[in-house]
């Protein structure tokens, strides 16, 4: 299936965001998100970890939303400032990857990274484009 897959590795994000640490704001920052995108959630999943004895502080989150055109994935890890994000959009039936770039773009704004890595993959064959 053809579309657009971006990934971002996120650095210096402020700890103290809620989001980073409660998976009820994490949820609403990213349905939010879907939502101003233009994108369907058609389901969801959000787990906040129990702290590990081996590190200080609070512990992440992940978060998975399931998209009608396909997916968005979260991960926070507050005791390094770091996310992972993860979105992943087809393209059947019109070219969503604009609605893919809007929704990376409101995340890497809710958690304000002071460096981010961002990969984009178009998927597919090559003979859909």
């Amino acid at each position: 299936m053809q579309g657009l897959h971006l990934t971002a590795d996120l650095v210096g994000c402020p700890s103290t965001l809620p989001r980073m640490t409660d998976a009820d704001a994490l949820r609403q920052t990213c349905l939010a998100a879907v939502a101003a995108a233009g994108l369907q959630a058609v389901g969801e999943l959000f787990h906040r970890f129990a702290p590990h004895p081996a590190v200080a502080g609070p512990a992440g989150v992940t978060g998975v939303v399931l998209l009608a055109e396909s997916h968005l994935a979260v991960h926070t890890w507050p005791e390094r400032g770091a996310v992972t994000l993860d979105v992943y959009v087809c393209n059947l039936g019109e070219d969503n990857s604009a609605r893919a770039e809007a929704l990376l773009s409101a995340l890497l704004d809710a958690f304000q990274p002071t460096r981010q890595a961002i990969q984009r993959l178009h998927r597919g064959a090559e003979t859909e484009r």
